[in-house]
């Protein structure tokens, strides 16, 4: 391959890149923290109302409803005034509640402004069409940012309950309490993970810097392209109050693809000896798992991950993504150097023994 070739090739990839990965998508869709050694769950509805739902996301830091019955569900803020209602007709938020506003910061920073009073009569304004909702509730998790609970402070070698938490709602005029937990787990061993990934990194960095042939890299692109898929896969569902479930979810899938196609073609690209055109596909690839895996890389040291698959594979997955990443951008680059020069690329013969 001459070196216009290559240029473009690596021109028109990036374009690809470019495209794949632009927009609002993230590997877990809605963005947010990936993972956390705080982790929360609805525990009970108590009592139970069918066509009512409730659950925990983001590890406890916000509150999903979903109601698809004929008859409201409200919700109270911190002072038990009027803060959310939720029916057929969509949601409805009172802009004279604290909680609109004290919602707003995960750890409550805000200064209320003057209409802010829970004593005040509600002023209504409708946040959504659906009957669903997502909002921050200072309920359900943990308050401090920078102090561990004390109980996880004293000993943080084994897991702890922080606090069982109460949300509590109406059904038209029935209460509605939901209980939950919040727990805390002790994180990997940072040496361990390090160790780990410093490893995987060069690894796959040697199938460009030391390999004989660049059939060794074409382990390491499928390896990549497979994770890219993974990753991808085990994307949760989106919340309720996404727009487009279905655009959540292509615009989290549209990288992985993108990544899959230019491993397949790096694969066979290597399988038949082409080694400049495999090290760039390495190149292109190593950026694309990157961009995935590094919004994802707290996974690698917490305790609870955001996937819908077993928690050690998503770790796995992000490892390959990062690690591995950064492995075929360096090997890539070397094997698109070294195979560009058949001589350099050729393995320095045995000298013949001296009879």
């Amino acid at each position: 391959m001459g070196a216009g070739a290559a240029r473009l090739l690596v021109v028109l990839l990036g374009v690809l890149a470019w495209l794949a990965l632009a927009g609002p998508a993230a590997a877990h869709v809605g963005g947010g923290a990936a993972g956390s050694d705080f982790d929360g769950r609805v525990t009970a509805v108590q009592p139970a109302v069918p066509g009512v739902s409730v659950r925990v996301l983001q590890f406890g830091d916000e509150l999903e409803l979903v109601n698809t019955t004929a008859t409201e569900v409200t919700v109270p803020g911190y002072s038990d005034e009027p803060y959310l209602r939720i029916g057929p007709d969509g949601v409805w938020r009172n802009e004279h509640s604290p909680a609109t506003y004290i919602n707003l910061d995960r750890f409550g920073r805000v200064t209320l402004p003057a209409g802010a009073d829970p004593a005040a009569e509600p002023e209504w304004v409708q946040v959504s069409t659906e009957p669903q909702y997502v909002w921050h509730d200072h309920r359900t998790h943990w308050m401090s940012e920078s102090q561990l609970p004390p109980a996880v402070a004293a000993d943080p070698t084994r897991g702890h309950t922080v606090f069982e938490w109460t949300v509590p709602m109406a059904h038209g005029t029935t209460p509605v309490t939901v209980r939950g937990v919040l727990t805390w787990s002790p994180p990997p061993a940072p040496a361990l993970t390090w160790t780990l990934h410093l490893a995987l990194f060069a690894a796959v960095a040697a199938t460009g810097l030391l390999a004989r042939t660049p059939r060794a890299l074409a382990v390491a692109l499928a390896v990549g392209g497979t994770a890219a898929l993974w990753h991808a896969a085990s994307t949760p569902e989106p919340p309720a109050t996404v727009s487009s479930h279905a655009a959540a979810l292509v615009s989290a899938l549209l990288p992985a693809a993108t990544a899959a196609a230019v491993a397949a073609a790096g694969v066979v690209a290597a399988r038949r000896g082409r080694g400049v055109v495999a090290g760039l596909l390495a190149v292109v690839l190593g950026w694309l798992l990157l961009v995935q895996g590094l919004p994802d890389v707290d996974v690698l040291w917490s305790a609870h991950v955001l996937s819908g698959g077993p928690a050690p594979a998503a770790r796995l997955a992000v490892g390959v993504l990062v690690a591995g990443g950064a492995g075929l951008v360096v090997g890539g680059l070397a094997a698109a150097r070294r195979f560009r020069d058949p001589e350099r690329a050729r393995p320095t013969p045995e000298p013949l023994p001296v009879s």
